[in-house]
């Protein structure tokens, strides 16, 4: 990530990406709290950017008022992404923040009513390796017609408190990317960048595209190779993975 720390920052940043060749730009930041990402003094910024850059842009939100979501939506904001988190307990143990289910539902809905296109992820794994509410995440993520669904998964990371947990396995995995498939049959489903490597990927790789994903990021040679021979129609894309809704 690129650091902009004030609106000005953000658009000089664009603006030098832009004459880099970028086609659009990612803007995340840490959460507060009430898991917000605290995007409002950069809204007119962001709208700025749209009407004189013509980037695509994608935000990450987190759990967003419908207020927010509305100005973002008017500021012309191409993609919404959310981490939608269907466990109550996960929410005050991992996240540790001070908001409910509930409150991601809410988002959901004010994003869906703003217009954006909406991605939401759902992370697999965050309770210490295990499944805990990514179903009711899903059940959740239906009721919105959401533009396309990432599913992740928890990669343990040296020097933080879950580096010694074991990864969700392949199989949990793919149970929430099948689930999601069967959910959500119009929406394209992808398994996105943010999943454990080595053979953990390959084998995840490989039973995603027997799941029926409609896309895998960086994904594994086997992968691509299993999809030739079952013979599905490949493309290949420089764009980040929530993009799949405008390539197929």
């Amino acid at each position: 990530m690129i650091p902009a720390l004030t609106p000005k920052d953000l658009v000089n940043l664009c603006a030098e990406l832009k004459k880099k060749g970028a086609d659009g730009c990612l803007i995340s930041g840490g959460c507060l709290p009430d898991g917000s990402v605290p995007l409002g003094r950069f809204i007119d910024a962001i709208a700025k950017i749209k009407q004189d850059l013509d980037l695509t842009i994608v935000v990450h939100t987190g759990v967003i008022d419908p207020s927010t979501a509305r100005r973002l939506g008017e500021a012309g904001v191409d993609a919404a992404l959310i981490d939608v988190i269907g466990s109550d307990e996960t929410i005050r143990e991992i996240y540790q923040l001070n908001v409910e289910v509930k409150d991601y539902d809410r988002a959901l809905g004010a994003l869906h009513q703003s217009g954006i296109s909406l991605v939401p992820h759902v992370l697999v794994g965050l309770h210490y390796g295990r499944l805990k509410g990514e179903f009711e995440a899903l059940k959740i993520i239906s009721k919105y017609e959401p533009a396309a669904v990432i599913i992740i998964a928890l990669m343990p990371i040296r020097g933080t408190l879950m580096e010694g947990v074991s990864p969700p396995t392949p199989e949990d995995i793919v149970r929430v990317l099948v689930t999601a498939r069967l959910g959500l049959p119009k929406t394209p489903v992808a398994l996105g960048c943010m999943r454990p490597k080595g053979e953990h990927k390959v084998e995840t790789d490989t039973l995603a595209v027997r799941a029926g994903v409609n896309a895998i990021a960086f994904p594994a040679e086997e992968a691509v190779r299993l999809a030739e021979s079952l013979g599905l129609e490949i493309s290949f894309s420089s764009l980040c993975c929530s993009q799949i809704y405008n390539e197929i």
